[in-house]
Order: structure tokens, then sequence, then C-alpha cells
């Protein structure tokens, strides 16, 4: 297990500060590049794809997601829900698009969904919006040949939560084929006393209730079926690499469908944003996913 409990608050804060690990740039250069990537691919989907944009999935402002289509019309054609990263305080749907080009040229439907980030939203909150938009989108695409789902850092661990849903509440029964987790936080516990938190203002109580670590019964329980992949970076800090490794050790132990990716040559931005590459090895894991390479 992780020794985050014997850290100092500096390091803590440090193995919880992705952009403090990249060996590419410096911490605020990774991270408005990091941005710039995915907005630039995203403004790239927008333009070279058949899209929808801002379909509400509820009645709150951030609830809405953006469709991304392929032209071509096969009758198999799978779906992909995208979570986006930024410490459950930051990024939009606005920079969730750039996946598109590579998955709808592959004919893969791209949905690339917005929630309602801290300080206005609070966890507890978010878990819920992503799960309602997975329901809105079984509902409006019932015809999908597959659901799948990735998310990236913040957004693994809120996919790794719709794994974990007791969907009687919904009253469906979705049949998530596939999930991605790309570099994510799946114990909420070590971030409790770090900067993270200071937006979120979580309680020990409402970390435990939305670590997914804490919840692999109701996984298995829920998505038995589904094929997982947790992906790390190399150049994540140990700490973000104890999580997935961890997570992926819950997942193996419980009996899961699951494989672990440690990605070389990557930071924790990079790792995703390369998905704008057809050729690149997890765009490839993910059309190989879906039947589509």
């Amino acid at each position: 297990m992780s020794q985050w409990k014997q850290m100092t608050q500096n390091e803590l804060e440090k193995q919880y500060s992705p952009s403090q690990w990249s060996h590419r740039m410096s911490a605020d250069d990774v991270i408005k590049a990091h941005v710039a990537a995915l907005r630039s691919g995203t403004e790239k989907a927008r333009a070279v794809t058949q899209n929808i944009l801002d379909v509400p999935y509820g009645e709150a402002e951030e609830e809405k997601l953006d469709v991304y289509m392929p032209i071509s019309s096969s009758p198999d054609v799978p779906l992909v829900i995208y979570l986006h990263g930024g410490y459950w305080q930051f990024l939009s749907k606005e920079e969730s698009g750039f996946m598109a080009v590579p998955l709808a040229h592959n004919g893969v439907v791209v949905v690339a969904v917005d929630y309602s980030t801290a300080p206005k939203g609070n966890m507890d909150l978010m878990v819920s919006q992503v799960r309602r938009s997975l329901v809105a989108v079984i509902q409006q695409y019932s015809h999908i040949s597959g659901l799948y789902l990735c998310g990236h850092s913040a957004g693994a661990h809120l996919v790794a939560m719709v794994l974990s849903t007791d969907w009687s509440e919904y009253s469906v029964s979705p049949q998530i084929k596939g999930a991605f987790l790309v570099s994510g936080i799946y114990d909420l516990l070590p971030i409790l006393s770090t900067y993270v938190n200071e937006p979120l203002k979580m309680t020990e109580e409402v970390a435990l209730r939305n670590s997914p670590s804490q919840l692999v019964s109701q996984l298995k329980t829920s998505s038995s079926g589904c094929d997982i992949v947790v992906a790390v970076a190399q150049n994540d800090s140990p700490e973000f690499r104890k999580q997935s490794e961890d997570y992926f050790k819950s997942l193996q132990d419980a009996g899961l469908k699951v494989t672990f990716e440690d990605i070389p040559d990557t930071d924790h931005f990079n790792i995703i944003e390369q998905l704008v590459d057809e050729n690149y090895y997890l765009t490839q894991l993910l059309l190989k996913m879906m039947g589509k390479s």
C-alpha cells in the first residue's frame, strides 16, 4: 500500500501535482501546452466531423454534452463517452473533443460530457452528473453497437465511479463493454489535506463514498462484463502510478477483465493529448477494443 500517510505536507503536495513531474517543460508551461493542445484538437474535431453541440442531459447550466459523429452510416457504430480531467475544478467539454478526429474517421461516435466543476459543483454532484449523462446517452442512442468510456485524471476517477454505479436507482442497466482509465485517482483520501481539496471541500466521509477503491464489489456487480484498461504514464508521479497499480490489482483480485498499460515516454499530460493521433498506442488499443482497428 501507499506510504502517503508518512509523507510531509510538501511531499504529498508534490506527489499530487502532476505538472511537477513532466520532463518536457516547466510546470506552468506543461499546463498551458496541455490546454492549448486539447482546445486546438477539439476545434479541429468540430471543423471536420458532423457534430451536435450543447445537448442538455439535465437542468443545470453545465449539464450538457457534445456529440461527434462519423461520416459513414455503418450499422456497427460504437460510442465512447469521454470525461475530462482537470482535478474536478478545471477544463470542460470545450477541451474534450480532441480524440473525435481519429475515432470518427473509424466509425465511432464520441460524446464529450460537461459537469459542474468545483467550487460550483461538489464531488457528489459531479458523480451524479456523469452517471446521469450516461443514462441520457443510452436513451438517446439505443441503436449503438457498444458503449465505451474513457477518462483522464479526474475523468478516470469519474469513469470508475460510473462503472461502480448501482443502476437500479436509475431504472436502466447499461451494458458498458469497455473502459479506459488514464492516469486516474481511485483513492481520494490522500488528497484531502492537499491544495486539490481546497475548492472541493471534501470531508473524509465524502472522499470515502466517492473513492472507486472502496467500491470494487459494486463495480463487479454492475460492470462484470466490461473490459477495463488502467493506463499510467511513465512520468506520472510515484504516487499517481501507485494509485493506478493498486486499483488495477484490486480489480484483478476481484476477477474482473482488466489490463494494466504503462505507457513509455509519456507524462500525465501527453498520455492523453496523443489520442489525436490514430497511430498512437492508446488510440489503437481503443479502436481494437471497439473492433475498429
